[in-house]
C-alpha cells in the first residue's frame, strides 16, 4: 500500500518532483543537442501534476495530431513514460538529423518510413537520457522497454496510459519544455510511476 497521496502532496514533495522533471529534461536536451550536433538551449520547464483528462487541453485539442513515444519502466521504478511533440517539431528534428532542407509545413502530419525510423531513434535517445538522469538522481535501477512510436491524435495516445494507470490514480507528472530558439521543438515529458514507485523516488531523495 502506497504512503503517498497525489491529491495531498506537500510543497516539499512537489518541489522534489519538479526538480526530477527539470534535471531529466535538461539531460534529454543535452543528448538531443549532441545527436543533432547543434547548440540547443532549453527553456525553464513547466512542471505540473495533472489529471489525465486535462492533458490534451493543455497541449492542444484531443484531435490534434502529435508524435508520441511510449515506454514501460521496470526495475525499482515501475510505470510508464511518454514523450510527446507536435508534428512541426518532429519535422524540424528529422530534417536536421537527415541533413534535409528544413522547410516545414505547419500542418504536415505525414512522415516517410525513413523519417519514422529517424524519429524513433530520436525518441530512444531522448527517453533513454531522461531515465538515465532519473536513475542517477535517485540511485534506483530503472529499466526501460523498447519505446513504441505512434503518430496519432492526442486523445487516442493518452487513452493508453489512462486506461493502464487509472487504477493507481488519475494524475501524471507533466514536464513541458521548449528546445532551441523560438520554440524550435515543443516537447512534453509525461512521467507516470505507480504509486509505490513515487514512495521509492521520494524516499531515495530523503523524503
Amino acid at each position: 500500500m502506497s504512503k503517498i497521496n497525489l491529491e495531498e502532496l506537500s510543497d516539499m514533495q512537489f518541489d522534489i518532483l519538479k526538480e526530477i522533471g527539470n534535471i531529466g529534461a535538461g539531460n534529454a536536451t543535452t543528448a538531443l543537442a549532441k545527436m543533432l550536433q547543434m547548440k540547443m538551449d532549453m527553456s525553464v520547464p513547466k512542471v505540473a501534476l495533472l489529471p489525465f483528462k486535462d492533458i490534451s487541453q493543455l497541449i492542444g485539442s484531443e484531435d490534434q495530431i502529435v508524435v508520441g513515444i511510449l515506454l514501460d519502466m521496470g526495475g525499482e521504478i515501475n510505470g510508464m513514460m511518454m514523450f510527446l511533440f507536435d508534428t512541426k517539431s518532429a519535422h524540424h528534428l528529422v530534417n536536421k538529423l537527415m541533413m534535409q532542407e528544413d522547410v516545414v509545413d505547419d500542418y504536415a502530419t505525414d512522415f516517410t518510413e525513413m523519417e519514422m525510423s529517424a524519429i524513433s531513434e530520436i525518441g530512444n535517445i531522448v527517453s533513454g537520457s531522461y531515465l538515465t538522469a532519473l536513475a542517477s538522481l535517485t540511485n534506483l535501477k530503472v529499466q526501460a522497454s523498447v519505446p513504441s512510436l505512434t503518430v496519432d491524435m492526442i486523445g487516442a495516445l493518452m487513452s493508453v496510459p489512462a486506461s493502464e494507470f487509472g487504477k493507481y490514480g488519475d494524475k501524471l507528472l507533466l514536464i513541458q519544455s521548449q528546445f532551441g530558439e523560438e520554440g524550435y521543438v515543443n516537447g512534453y515529458f509525461m512521467l507516470i510511476p505507480e504509486l509505490e514507485s513515487y514512495d521509492k523516488i521520494l524516499s531515495a531523495l530523503g523524503m
